[in-house]
Formats: structure tokens, C-alpha cells, sequence
């Protein structure tokens, strides 16, 4: 490639928490440029914002439909390579169908659809079009975590026995829903978030996390969902044990009525020579924990860490990386795969680690088995997808 990757969004506009982290990722290493937007589905705020950020007249689109029909009609060095999509949950399935069928790659927020059969479906489209569809779980994206990976994936810590997955928050700890607060509005809204809401929002995170770190498939889980502030109509909290396809056993808590926590996700991973712990408020560092010796204090920078870990690093030892650059990297990984699929190129290992189409389809599984076994009164409930 000889030329940025030519970006087109979609939602995100002006007061919009997510899409200016997207776009600031996006830009973060010069493979990308914003080219056009469907950045509200109101057309004041779709028009202004698309002055805002400086796109031309006439790449300002007042809806995605219009927007992906004319710009699969322009010529091919002009039209968008890939369109990011960073709508509430109930608006993520129909563009992104839309944008494959019209030959566009795709970027997607969590969690990846509004229900399972969606994501069904957009898997298959997927498979289809032969496109790349990209899944934005920003916490994959650490150096820290990739080491974590790694060194699982090579056996440092033999079989894994048991998993920690915790993600506290506290800012629902009121009915700031009904207090102006918009973010908080459409999260604990069955119609536009989904049937969970505490475990869609930031359960979906840990659960990513925990297998993707552990290499390992949750097979069935035993759930337990709570409304804790009264008038609220979605769990805002919860606790999940699970069970991994290789035996291992595991504990999953999230909470968004945590009073005090900001997102203190941690993860503690052992197996029968020693444990892993990385903690996403302190994401430079991996304590690593042995059987029969003293612990060490592995360092994003350290030239002893792995080549995934390397490939995710920005700066030298010592300079934090922090959230923006995780979700950066997997913005990176994946305009390298959809540079490299323009030019008939296979990319190398470390570029193709990001979330896909798959890790979205069992992400929604998570929410509808957590859900099912929630109101049930049965143990365990399987993992299917």
C-alpha cells in the first residue's frame, strides 16, 4: 500500500464518548484518514459534526444508507476502504450487513449485535464476502496482555486451573439514566442496549478477556444477576462461575454499581507451575507468580518479553501506554490485515492478533446464557453458541 486506508464512520458525532476514541486510534500511526460520516441519525448534529471534524460537503451523510450506496458507487481510488461503526447496540447489525454486502471491511463496537442471531448472521456474511471484520474489545490490545497470552499459549505455567475475571465500576450507583446522563440512558435501556445490561456492557469485556488470554472455550456457566438500584430495568450487576473447555474452573464479576471503582478490570490466571495477574488501571505491568520461587514484575518495554508483546509497544520501558494506545494497536493490526488483503498479501501473526467476527458471535452467546441462567433456577446453564 502506497496510500492511508480511507475511513468512513458511522454514529459518533459531536458529544460522543466512543467515536472520538475511535478516531483518535485510528489516526494514531498515519494508516488512516476519516474520509466521510454518517456520524448521527440527526441530521443537525450529523451535518455539524461532520464540519466539525473538516469532511468535505459532500461526504457528509445525514444516514449510512446513503452514505455506503453513494460511496460504493465512486471510483475505487477515491470510495472508503472500510466503514467504523460506534452506535448504541441495536444500530450495529444493519450497517454493518450493509457495508459488507457493498464490499466494505468493517470495524465494530461491543458487544458485536443486539441478539445472537444477528451475529449468526453477520458471521456468515462475513465468511461470504471474505472481507475483515474487526471487533473493537480495547483490553486485547495491551503489550502486557498479549505477553500474558503468549507465554499461556507456550505452556510457562503448564495447564490452566483457574480463572479471576473481575470488572468493578461504580458510576450507575445512582439513576443517572434519568439524570441527563445520555451514555447512561441507552445502557440501561432493554430497547436499545439488549436484554442484559451490567453483564453486556462490561461482563462481555471479562469474558473476552478470560479466554482470550487462556486460549480456553467457557462451555457452561452458573449466573447470578442483580438490580441493585430500584427502577433500573437491566441487571447492573452480577456474578458468574464458569467452566473451561480444558477443566478449568473460573469466577467472572462485573458490577456497574461498585460506588467508588472507576474500571478496575483484573484478571488472575493460574495453572500448575504458577499465576499471571495484569490489572487494566495498572497496564504496564504483569506479575508473574511461581510455584517454588520468588514472583517477578514483567514491564511493557522490557527486552525479555515476547514478539507479540514487542509488536504492541509504542515507546521505550518506562513511558506509560495506556488505553488510547491499546485500542490504537488493534486499529493498527488491523489496517496492516486490510492493507495486506488490497495488496493479495498474507500479514504475519502478530498483525492478524485482534478480535474478529467469531470472539463477537460468542460474545453475545455469553450474554444470552448468563441471562438464561440468571433466571434460572438451575446450576449451571450450557454455553452454547
Amino acid at each position: 500500500m502506497n496510500r492511508k486506508l480511507r475511513m468512513g464512520m458511522i454514529g459518533g458525532g459531536k458529544d460522543a464518548f466512543i467515536g472520538a476514541v475511535h478516531r483518535i486510534a485510528a489516526n494514531m500511526d498515519g494508516l488512516i484518514e476519516l474520509s466521510c460520516g454518517a456520524l448521527s441519525i440527526r441530521p443537525e448534529i450529523a451535518a455539524d459534526s461532520g464540519k466539525a471534524l473538516f469532511l468535505p460537503e459532500d461526504r457528509i451523510y445525514l444516514n449510512y444508507e446513503e452514505m455506503l450506496e453513494k460511496e460504493s458507487q465512486m471510483p475505487a481510488d477515491e470510495r472508503i476502504d472500510f466503514v467504523t461503526i460506534v452506535t448504541p447496540n441495536f444500530a450495529h447489525f444493519a450497517p454493518a450487513m450493509l457495508a459488507l454486502s457493498k464490499g466494505f471491511h468493517v470495524v465494530i463496537e461491543k458487544p458485536m449485535t443486539f441478539t445472537l442471531d444477528e451475529a449468526k448472521q453477520l458471521q456468515k456474511k462475513v465468511e461470504e464476502t471474505g472481507l475483515v471484520l474487526c471487533l473493537t474489545h480495547t483490553y486485547s490490545g495491551y503489550p502486557m496482555v498479549k505477553q500474558a497470552k503468549q507465554m499461556i499459549k507456550e505452556g510457562v505455567l503448564g495447564k490452566v486451573r483457574k480463572v479471576w475475571v473481575e470488572y468493578p465500576q461504580g458510576w450507575l450507583s445512582r439513576l443517572t439514566e434519568r439524570e441527563g446522563n445520555a451514555q447512561a440512558a441507552w445502557r440501561t435501556d432493554p430497547s436499545k442496549s439488549g436484554k442484559s445490561g451490567c453483564m453486556g456492557d462490561i461482563g462481555t469485556h471479562a469474558a473476552h478477556l478470560a479466554e482470550y488470554i487462556t486460549g480456553l472455550k467457557i462451555t457452561k456457566l452458573a449466573a447470578d444477576l442483580n438490580i441493585m438500584v430500584e427502577g433500573r430495568p437491566l441487571d447492573d450487576d452480577g456474578n458468574v462461575l464458569l467452566k473451561f473447555d480444558n477443566g478449568a474452573a473460573g469466577a467472572l464479576l462485573a458490577s456497574q454499581v461498585a460506588a467508588g471503582e472507576e474500571n478496575a478490570l483484573k484478571i488472575r490466571i493460574y495453572g500448575e507451575k504458577g499465576g499471571l495477574e495484569w490489572a487494566q488501571q495498572e497496564p504496564n505491568t504483569l506479575l508473574v507468580k511461581w510455584l517454588d520461587q520468588p514472583a517477578q514484575i514483567y514491564r511493557t518495554g522490557g527486552g525479555y518479553l515476547g514478539n507479540y508483546a514487542k509488536h504492541n509497544t509504542r515507546v521505550p520501558g518506562g513511558h506509560p501506554e495506556g488505553y488510547l494506545e491499546a485500542f490504537g494497536n488493534i486499529y493498527r493490526n488491523f489496517a496492516l490485515t486490510v492493507s495486506a488483503h488490497i495488496d493479495g498479501q498474507k500479514p504475519s501473526e502478530e498483525i492478524q492478533d485482534f478480535p474478529r467476527v467469531d470472539e463477537g458471535v460468542r460474545g453475545m452467546a455469553f450474554i444470552d446464557s448468563v441471562v438464561k441462567s440468571g433466571a434460572s433456577n438451575e446450576k449451571w446453564t450450557a454455553f452454547t453458541v
